[in-house]
């Protein structure tokens, strides 16, 4: 094993926490942002301490929709999830365990699904989801991010599968399992770290999506990341009330990755070391 001397370590270190500072600086000037009151906000020089205030945050729970928005992006995002996971894990399971030529064929049609940009549907998505009066309404985002998070969920989840050996389902058979009780006993707990993964992914994506809740949604079902644009008019921006709103928004993601954060390293390093 390579080992550095004391100035590379001293470098690397310094580098790191230069990286680290660069990527949360944004982070951090958008939560002053939040706490600061608008004429702190707008201070010359920038005010790096003050007297932290709620007010923005009062004010978004108070005197707009915002929770109504950020309720939507909760109902839609848990749905997107729950739908796209029970589709896309037996799914995955059937590509791991009955492989040919079709499945391989088919794999790649639901991967070049994903790869076009979401763009390119856009009007067909509005002029069906009109004839079928979906626009505005929870189910038709969840059908919408469904239908793209099914390749992900294929595609990362046969990959665990695979690395099940099918050794364990043989025996249970013989235990007198049937295939159901074996893939809801034992595949899916082995596979518990890919599923966490997964999951995350899927959340992301749903959680932060902006173009087609743009597109298909009025005000019932319109989520945050949409409604945080009602704070900017011609007028003028309310960067008070943005920033308050996106610090909102990225509470959930937060505490979703902290709660399978073990799962969520084991799934993503998953396969990286063999051997």
């Amino acid at each position: 094993m390579l080992r550095r001397s004391w100035p590379q370590t001293v470098m690397l270190s310094l580098v790191g926490l230069v990286w680290l500072a660069g990527v949360l600086f944004p982070f951090y000037w958008l939560l002053m942002l939040s706490l600061k009151t608008q004429n702190q906000a707008f201070a010359t020089p920038p005010l790096f301490v003050f007297r932290p205030s709620l007010e923005h945050y009062v004010d978004l729970a108070l005197n707009t929709d915002f929770p109504r928005f950020f309720g939507n992006s909760v109902i839609v995002a848990v749905g997107t999830v729950a739908l796209s996971l029970g589709l896309g894990v037996p799914a995955a399971y059937g590509f791991s365990r009955w492989k040919s030529r079709a499945s391989g064929m088919l794999l790649a049609w639901i991967l070049i699904l994903r790869m076009v940009p979401g763009l390119t549907y856009i009007i067909p998505f509005f002029l069906i989801y009109k004839r079928l009066d979906l626009l505005d309404t929870h189910l038709g985002l969840v059908l919408i991010y469904t239908i793209f998070n099914l390749a992900l969920v294929i595609w990362c989840m046969q990959a665990f599968f695979d690395e099940v050996p099918r050794t364990l389902e043989e025996s249970s058979y013989v235990d007198g399992a049937t295939r159901f009780q074996a893939f809801l006993k034992i595949i899916l707990p082995l596979a518990a770290p890919g599923l966490a993964a997964t999951a995350v992914l899927c959340f992301l994506f749903s959680w932060n999506e902006f173009l087609f809740a743009l597109i298909v949604t009025r005000f019932q079902a319109r989520t945050a990341p949409v409604g945080i644009t009602n704070f900017m008019a011609y007028e003028g921006v309310e960067w008070g009330r943005v920033a308050a709103g996106s610090v909102i928004i990225l509470i959930p993601v937060l505490v979703f990755a902290v709660i399978v954060r073990r799962y969520l390293v084991r799934g993503l390093l998953a396969g990286a070391v063999k051997g």
